[in-house]
C-alpha cells in the first residue's frame, strides 16, 4: 500500500516552523506496514492544494493531510476539500459538543467562528478532536482514502495513534514491515560496507540494508517485508548476527536509540554515574541526557563553565595551568574532567573546551580546536580534534565524539 503525505501551511515554507509531523506519521505508517512514496508540503492557496491532491492520488492508495482547519480565515483547507470532493458540509454533534465542552472549560466565550470548527464534509467520517477544537475527516473517494487532520503536531498525533491508524489497519490488508537497527561508533560508512559487503550481497529481495551516518555514528539498518512476522524476524536476525559478528567492536546497541541513551541505559544497569564540565558545548551534551526520562538515575549534574574564573571555583582547575597553557588545552580540560568528578563524586566525567567559532581561533589555536577529556575509575584520557569553522556543527561533533569517548574508556575498563 501506497501513502502519501501533504502538510499545508505557508508558516512551513518560509521556515518559520520546521515540519515534524511528516516524520513523525511517516515512522508510525511504516511500522504499520504502509510505505510513503512522498512528502509534499504545500502552501496555504487554493490552486495549489487542489494541485498537491490531484498528483497524489495518482501516486497513493492513502493520502493524508495536515494543516490548515483552524477557526480563521488563513486555514483554506476545509473549504479546499469541498470543492475538490464536490460537497457540502455538516455540522457534527459530537464535534460540536467537544467544542462547547472546550470553550466552557477554559470558560470562555463561544464564537460563531468557533461553532463553524465543528463543520465537516458531508461525504467524510469524523474524527474527534479531544485535544482541540478542529475535528479530522476520513474521506473515500474513488478507492483511495483522504484523511485530514489539524497542523498542531499534539492533536495530530492522538488522532493517528487512537483513531486513523487502527481505521487504516481494519480497512486494508496490509503486510509485516520489520527494521533491526544497529549503531555503530568509531568507523567510517565506507569501510563499514567493506567489512559487510559479502552481508549485503547475501541478502534475500525482501530485505534492504541502509546506511545511516551521522556525526560520528553510523546505524546499519535491515528492513523486511512479508507476511509471516516470526519467520521474517528470524531471517532479520540471521543476517543481523552475520553483519554483528564481522564488526562486533564497533556495535554500540542493536535499536534505534540514540547515543547518550545507550550509554545511559548501560550506566543505569551498572549502578554508574556521570557528571560534566563544559565550555564550548555551552550545557548542550547536559541537554542531551536530561531529555530522556530517568536520566537522573545517572547523570548527576555538571558545570558550564565558560569563564576562567567559573573553571577555577566550580572545577578546580589551577590558575597556574590556565595562565600557562590557555583555556583550550588538554591541561585544562584534564583538570575540568578530574575536578568535575571529584566535585560531583561521580564514577566517570566528561570535560569539553574548545573554540566553537565563528570568531576567537588564532593561528595557534584556530576556530574547531576542541578538547576532550573523560576520566574513569582507573584513568583520564584526552583528545584533540579540529572540526571546522561551523559554531553548531563543532557543539554537535564535540558532544558526539565526548560520548564515544565515554563509551571507549568504559569497555577500556571493562565496564561496558
Amino acid at each position: 500500500m501506497r501513502a502519501e503525505i501533504i502538510t499545508i501551511g505557508d508558516e512551513i515554507l518560509i521556515g518559520q516552523i520546521v515540519d515534524t509531523n511528516s516524520a513523525w506519521m511517516a515512522q508510525k505508517l511504516n511500522l504499520a506496514g504502509i510505505r510513503v512514496k512522498q512528502i509534499s508540503s504545500v502552501s496555504d492557496d487554493r490552486m495549489h492544494i487542489l494541485d498537491a491532491l490531484n498528483e497524489a492520488k495518482g501516486r497513493a492508495d492513502l493520502i493524508l493531510i495536515t494543516g490548515g482547519l483552524g477557526p480563521t480565515k488563513d486555514d483554506i483547507t476545509k473549504n479546499t476539500l469541498a470543492e475538490y470532493f464536490k460537497t457540502g458540509f455538516r455540522l457534527d454533534q459530537d464535534a460540536l459538543e467537544n467544542v462547547k465542552r472546550i470553550f466552557s472549560k477554559y470558560k470562555a466565550p463561544l464564537l460563531e467562528t468557533n461553532i463553524k470548527q465543528a463543520e465537516v464534509l458531508e461525504n467524510c467520517i469524523t474524527l474527534l478532536n479531544l485535544n482541540g477544537t478542529a475535528p479530522g475527516m476520513w474521506i473515500e473517494n474513488e478507492d483511495k482514502v483522504y484523511v485530514s487532520m489539524p497542523g498542531v503536531p499534539f492533536e495530530m498525533m492522538y488522532m493517528m495513534e487512537e483513531q486513523v491508524i487502527p481505521k487504516i489497519k481494519k480497512a486494508f490488508n496490509l503486510p509485516v514491515i520489520l527494521h533491526h537497527t544497529i549503531l555503530t561508533a568509531g568507523i567510517g560508512e565506507s569501510i563499514l560496507a567493506e567489512k559487510i559487503e559479502s552481508v549485503e550481497d547475501s541478502l534475500p529481495e525482501h530485505i534492504k540494508l541502509a546506511y545511516l551516518p551521522k556525526l560520528g555514528t553510523v546505524r546499519i539498518r535491515l528492513s523486511g517485508s512479508g507476511k509471516d512476522e516470526d519467520q521474517l524476524n528470524r531471517e532479520i536476525n540471521i543476517y543481523a548476527k552475520k553483519i554483528l559478528d564481522l564488526v562486533s567492536e564497533f556495535v554500540m546497541a542493536e535499536n534505534d536509540t540514540p547515543i547518550e541513551k545507550v550509554i545511559m541505559d548501560f550506566m543505569e544497569s551498572k549502578n554508574l554515574t556521570l557528571s560534566l564540565a563544559e565550555s564550548c558545548t555551552g550545557g548542550y551534551i547536559s541537554h542531551q541526557f536530561t531529555q530522556h526520562p530517568g536520566s537522573s538515575k545517572v547523570f548527576l549534574g555538571g558545570a558550564v563553565s565558560y569563564s576562567n574564573s567559573l573553571k577555577i571555583s566550580m572545577l578546580g582547575v589551577s590558575e597556574e595551568t590556565l595562565r600557562n597553557y590557555g583555556a583550550v588545552s588538554e591541561e585544562t580540560v584534564k583538570e575540568m574532567a578530574e575536578g568535575a568528578r571529584s566535585a560531583f563524586h561521580s564514577d566517570y566525567s566528561i570535560a569539553v573546551s574548545g573554540i566553537a567559532g565563528p570568531d576567537g581561533g588564532t593561528e595557534e589555536k584556530p576556530v574547531g580546536t576542541i578538547w576532550i577529556a573523560i576520566t574513569g575509575k582507573s584513568k583520564t584520557i584526552t583528545r584533540k580534534y579540529n572540526f571546522g569553522n561551523k559554531r553548531i556543527q563543532n557543539i554537535e561533533r564535540s558532544a558526539t565524539t565526548a560520548l564515544i569517548l565515554l563509551y571507549k574508556l568504559m569497555k577500556e575498563e571493562q565496564v561496558y
